[in-house]
Formats: structure tokens, sequence, C-alpha cells
């Protein structure tokens, strides 16, 4: 059985798979689906023509991923935009908002008050800080981190696989310390770090760790001088 208060606001079609829990004063739009197990705080928004709490599945080509039982966990005044799925074995923090067409994979962290761009892509297994902000087409690809108040600007690209699937590799994307800012059509190759209140440049190429406090721009990117 599925808990719905007097309170939630549907829309038309909307479907409501058992198990899933809704908190008071939420608004679902047309055509959303909420599947089995997925938990959602007060106040929350979902738009139209969502999926929320999709079970994940592969090929043989594709890793093999480890079964999430776990529920899809949606936060307290969070906002949802059309067009948006979330996969199960995710938590979404208070206050986050979520932009038209966005994509969040399994097992991710979202942390309070961050922003996630329109059609930008969240990959599985990574971790989002409070208060990041990822803006439009960005692609945040699997297993990487991104600590607190990091900035990600439209369209930058991330990679997990530094042999592009030629041989076994453990995936491992980048990480993103606190206060770090990527600029537009930047690229960050597989398990590079990024240090605290770095700025990368527009349409750089990270191959290498860039400690903290550093301006870095070019392909391959290069410090340019102290903050």
């Amino acid at each position: 059985m599925s808990f719905i208060p007097e309170s939630t606001q549907l829309g038309t079609n909307t479907v409501i798979e058992d198990g899933v829990v809704i908190g008071e004063n939420v608004v679902i739009g047309h055509n959303t689906v909420l599947l089995q197990g997925t938990r959602i705080g007060d106040d929350v928004v979902i738009g139209s023509n969502c999926v929320l709490g999709v079970k994940p599945s592969v090929n043989k080509k594709m890793r093999k991923i480890s079964d999430t039982n776990n529920s899809l966990i949606i936060e307290s005044g969070t906002r949802i935009g059309q067009l948006v799925s979330i996969y199960s074995g995710t938590q979404i923090g208070k206050g986050v908002f979520i932009g038209d067409q966005a994509s969040v994979r399994e097992n991710v962290s979202i942390g309070e008050g961050s922003i996630v761009g329109r059609a930008a892509i969240v990959e599985l297994n990574t971790t989002i800080g409070k208060s990041c902000t990822i803006q439009t087409l960005a692609y945040v690809t699997g297993d990487t981190t991104l600590e607190d108040n990091v900035f990600i600007g439209p369209c930058v690209s991330m990679s997990n696989d530094k042999y592009m699937g030629a041989k076994d590799f453990s995936l491992n994307g980048p990480y993103v310390k606190e206060g770090a800012k990527i600029g537009n059509n930047a690229s960050l190759l597989p398990g590079v770090s990024i240090g605290k209140n770095t700025i990368i440049g527009a349409g750089s190429v990270v191959t290498k760790d860039i400690g903290d406090d550093l301006i870095v721009v070019g392909v391959p990117a290069e410090q340019i001088n102290h903050k």
C-alpha cells in the first residue's frame, strides 16, 4: 500500500505504485510515474512526465551492478522539473532543484541546496555535496565526487574509464574539491583531482591533478597564476 496524504495535488494520469510514501503538501504533475519504494518528503514539487525510482538494468557489455533494493529518497522542499528520470537507491537532499530533462542514476547522493541544470546527466555512484551548481547539459560521469559549493559550467564533460573499454580498469571519475569552479565545455579525464577553490578555464582539458587556489587553462590545462 502507498501512503498519499489528502494534501497531495495529483496531475492527470499520475501513476503511484505500491510502497510509495508521500509527505504533506506535495505537488505531482501530469503523467508522472512514482515507482515502488519511492519516498517523497514534505513540500516537494514534481513536474509532468517524470519517472522516479527507476530500477537499473544492464547488458553483457556493461559493467555488472549490485542489486539495489534501496528506495529513492527525495527530501523536503525539493523541486523537480519536467521529463526528469531519477533511479532507485539515490538520495536527493533538502531544497535541491533538478531542471527539465535531467537524468540522475542509481546510488547517487545530492546534498542540500544543490542544483542540477536542464538536461544535465549525473551517472551512478556519484556524490554531490551541498550548494553545488551543475549547469545545463553538463555530464557528470559515474564514480565522481563533488565536494560542497562546486560549480560545473554548461556542457562540461567528465570521464571515468582511462582505456575506453579496451581493457579492465577500475572506473574512477574526477574528484572536485570544495569551492572549485569548472568553466563551460571543459573536459576532466578519469581520476583527476581538482583542488579547493581552483578555477578551470572554459574549454580546458584536465589530464592531471590540479592543486588548491589555482587558475588553469588550455589543452592540456596548465597553471597560469595563483588566484
